[in-house]
């Protein structure tokens, strides 16, 4: 038995005389794996842990009518909201409608117009109106289908109606397929910052039907490449040996998809595509939330956020992101962290897929802002990941302005050897080609 504090409304013998201390775990909220309320005379400590459960199911042929996984998720509601971007809608959306009619579900479009200067609270809002218009049930999913930018606005618009609204990812590109729709994070940009707004916000389910990339224009499959030499290049060394053999021919091939493939590539692709959303998903799960801020998958993110959104026309994701990738192996290599020989192995993998390995954007003012940006959302600490040989990672935190502008100098040299002095093929979102370093950015 304890006292009780008295309430200002109170006098001591109004008070109640005794609390009950319940310490044990108790489920007292849906939704949550374990929580708990440990009540003292002058302190209540609530602490649960919210429960995050999805899948990722391999398809082929999701709108294939004999194919029932898209359809048995809706059949119970009787009906669909699906948002989904135009140019995925102009080419795949008759093979929706026709999908729902034949399994007699109701079908609702929302058709999206999305870019990187569209992914905005603007959006956002487009679509929660979009939600309560047709009247949208607490627990009913949406459909969220597009590559990776709509998938992240449609999904912060999911996380902010109703604080909760649960959705299913058909993601269509491949930087939607490998990386966006395999993690839980939703964002809009805001200003020039790179997904300032956001939240931690699981689909209840992603269905990744690879045969979209066979009506992929090759500038979107160059930007989803990036993201396969991001997780390969520090996190599987034997996945980067066969992105390095076949990747030339993947994009030409669109991994296989485009009739006359040889066959064979597309066994290639799907173990590429599956060990590198496997190896993925096994550095994120234990850290979903960003917890531990020494995030593997982070390489090419340290200064990329800034510089994507600098132009006035906006880099490509997967270009923005290969920059920041080559500038880091150039530090690595100074550091003594990998040889010359693995520098120039990645180097020519990307350089051999048109991405970019530098950009007159890459600026000593640029890395300086974007360094002040990145400590800020990193707990004061830059935690650049780097490669540590291809295939590891470790993470830098001492590296100066100083020692960044004359890495930059140092980058520069490297890459002034390659293809377009470095610059990429079809680097900005407009399709128009990277500028050399010793050309005009305007």
């Amino acid at each position: 038995m304890t006292s009780t504090p008295v309430r200002p409304d109170q006098t001591a013998d109004q008070a109640p005389t005794e609390t009950h201390v319940r310490t044990e775990a108790q489920p007292f909220a849906p939704g949550t794996a374990s929580s708990t309320l440990t009540a003292t005379p002058t302190s209540m400590h609530v602490h649960a842990l919210h429960e995050v459960d999805y899948s990722l199911d391999f398809v082929d042929g999701v709108y294939d009518p004999a194919n029932t996984a898209l359809a048995d998720c809706y059949r119970d509601w009787g009906r669909c909201l699906m948002v989904v971007d135009d140019v995925v809608d102009d080419l795949h959306g008759e093979a929706a409608r026709a999908y729902f009619e034949h399994h007699g579900i109701d079908l609702t479009v929302f058709r999206l117009e999305i870019d990187e200067t569209t992914k905005t609270w603007e959006t956002v809002e487009s679509i929660v109106d979009a939600f309560a218009e047709f009247g949208l049930v607490r627990k009913e999913p949406v459909l969220v289908v597009g590559g990776g930018l709509a998938t992240d606005v449609a999904g912060f618009a999911c996380a902010a109606f109703r604080r909760s609204t649960h959705y299913i990812r058909i993601p269509t590109t491949l930087i939607g397929l490998i990386d966006a729709s395999v993690s839980i994070k939703v964002a809009v940009n805001h200003g020039k910052y790179k997904n300032r707004l956001g939240a931690f916000h699981a689909s209840s389910k992603v269905l990744m039907d690879f045969d979209f990339l066979r009506t992929l224009p090759t500038d979107q499959v160059r930007n989803g490449m990036a993201e396969l030499i991001k997780i390969t290049t520090v996190g599987d060394s034997a996945t980067f040996d066969l992105l390095e053999k076949y990747g030339e021919e993947l994009l030409e091939s669109r991994f296989g998809r485009v009739e006359g493939s040889r066959p064979e590539l597309r066994d290639v692709a799907d173990a590429i595509t599956y060990d590198s959303v496997r190896r993925m998903l096994e550095l994120e799960t234990p850290n979903l939330q960003e917890l531990d801020l020494d995030r593997v998958i982070a390489f090419g993110h340290t200064w990329s956020p800034i510089l994507e959104l600098s132009p006035d026309v906006p880099f490509f994701h997967g270009h923005a992101i290969n920059i920041d990738m080559a500038f880091s192996v150039t530090l690595a290599e100074e550091r003594g962290l990998i040889g010359a020989g693995d520098r120039d192995r990645i180097f020519a993998l990307m350089s051999g897929l048109g991405l970019a390995l530098d950009s007159a954007h890459l600026t000593p003012e640029l890395l300086e802002r974007a360094n002040d940006a990145i400590l800020q959302t990193r707990d004061g600490k830059l935690r650049a990941a780097v490669p540590d040989p291809i295939g590891e990672c470790t993470f830098l935190n001492d590296v100066t302005v100083e020692e960044l502008v004359r890495t930059l100098e140092v980058h520069r040299e490297r890459v002034a050897s390659y293809p377009r002095g470095g610059g990429g093929v079809q680097a900005f979102i407009d399709g128009s080609d990277s500028a050399g370093v010793g050309e005009s950015v305007a």
